[in-house]
């Protein structure tokens, strides 16, 4: 039912109520009049309060639609009012950006003050880490594997007896310490608790850490620093890294203000020569090279008369993988360490081998047969920040006494390292 219809039928009540109040009060008081008389007064009493209720009623409903209407504009005053004033405020916001504009357009442009600022806020975000942050970051697994191991054995007893030495002992050859250095440990651990009467679980752990610092920092002279001039050979089986590790080699050489020289004497790789001239090329170094296949020691006797002649400081020669048990890439190798020592004997020689951190034992093995061939004058140890088995540094310092010269913690070209025993000591005992 509509409002319209609502008030209509009101009205049609109050007109009949009315009719009935009327026809009674007229005939109450002229109740001696004609019945024609009362039917026309009846008739014209009936018109005006009809005309009185439509009056009314025409009014209830302008004053209902006038609300209707003033809510409704009421409404879309208060729309057009934000559509204004959204508006206002984006014109109020491009005058200022033009105005902004026109300002900054003004002003001279310092293009050094903005290079300036720019490589500040790079340098802010990407600090440059230093070499014992890169060493202890590199060291972080092999570091969780000693310790982790070391850890969940005492963890697991609550006295010191035996048992405990037992254990911790396979912990330890787990962790690539190598049987005999672990066997050496274990015994200086007993003699050490004993003497000095320990109970105290959580001291083993201490004992354990100074033992393995001792191991590498007994009998290490003070930096390792080369020689002028040196002829290096490179060594090692395929795989390992051997021309990466020469091409940052360069890089460090020369950053300490060395001539380098590179010699591709790795002449049977597919793409060791090419391999080795990015490097130089990368590095700002001359490279002397053959063609595939041709003789290594050729390629060395060039490099090491031109050495002399230019009076290089350092002249690094890349050489074949090769294998313990393949005879004649081991014979080479004598070949061409007589080439050196013949062709510039005045220089001073190192023999570097190169093994590979992940290989754990293995790398121990590769070591003890390489030094049966030749004179290895110390090891470079790559890859150590990813794997677990950096221990086998301890093994190859304890068991063949042939120094860590070089160790690689990271691939970029500042992640070979010199190795420092008691830095190396310290960031994989977490120690600052």
């Amino acid at each position: 039912m509509g409002l319209f219809d609502f008030f209509k039928n009101k009205n049609k009540e109050v007109k009949e109520e009315n009719i009935e109040e009327n026809l009674t009060s007229q005939e109450t008081v002229e109740p001696e009049k004609e019945e024609a008389t009362e039917s026309q007064a009846s008739e014209e009493n009936f018109e005006e309060v009809k005309e009185e209720v439509e009056e009314e009623l025409d009014e209830i409903i302008e004053e209902t639609v006038l609300e209707e209407d003033t809510e409704e504009f009421a409404e879309n005053s208060e729309d057009n009012k934000e559509e204004l004033n959204t508006k206002n405020a984006d014109e109020n916001t491009k005058e200022t950006v033009e105005e902004i504009s026109e300002e900054k357009a003004e002003e001279p442009v310092n293009n050094n003050a903005t290079v300036e600022n720019t490589e500040s806020e790079e340098t802010n975000e990407t600090p440059k880490k230093g070499f014992f942050a890169r060493l202890k970051e590199g060291l972080g697994k092999t570091r969780k594997n000693i310790l982790g191991s070391v850890d969940s054995v005492l963890g697991a007893f609550t006295k010191i007896d035996e048992d405990l030495f037992e254990e911790l002992e396979e912990a330890l050859i787990m962790a690539d310490l190598g049987v005999q250095t672990t066997m050496d440990i274990c015994d200086n651990l007993r003699k050490r608790v004993k003497k000095e009467n320990v109970t105290d679980l959580s001291k083993i752990k201490d004992m354990l850490c100074e033992e393995i610092s001792a191991i590498l920092t007994e009998g290490c002279e003070e930096e390792f620093e080369i020689k002028k001039p040196t002829v290096m050979l490179v060594i090692g089986v395929n795989g390992v890294g051997k021309t990466t590790t020469i091409g940052k080699l360069a890089s460090l050489y020369k950053k300490e203000g060395n001539s380098v020289m590179l010699a591709a004497a790795d002449t049977f790789r597919a793409a060791a020569i090419d391999q080795l001239m990015v490097w130089g090329q990368r590095c700002g170094v001359d490279v002397i090279k053959h063609e595939e296949n041709s003789d290594p020691a050729a390629v060395v006797f060039d490099a090491a008369n031109a050495a002399k002649n230019r009076k290089t400081d350092i002249l690094i020669c890349d050489t074949a993988g090769r294998l313990h048990n393949k005879k004649n890439l081991m014979e080479e190798l004598k070949k061409i360490s007589k080439v050196i020592e013949r062709e510039y004997p005045e220089a001073n020689k190192e023999v570097f081998l190169v093994l590979d951190a992940t290989t754990g034992q293995n790398a121990l093995q590769q070591a003890k047969l390489f030094k049966e061939v030749s004179e290895i004058t110390g090891i470079i140890l790559t890859k150590l920040d990813g794997t677990a088995k950096g221990g086998i540094v301890v093994a190859i310092k304890s068991e063949l006494q042939i120094p860590v010269r070089y160790i690689g913690v990271g691939e970029g070209i500042e992640d070979l390292q010199k190795f420092n025993p008691e830095s190396f000591a310290k960031a994989l005992f977490d120690a600052e």
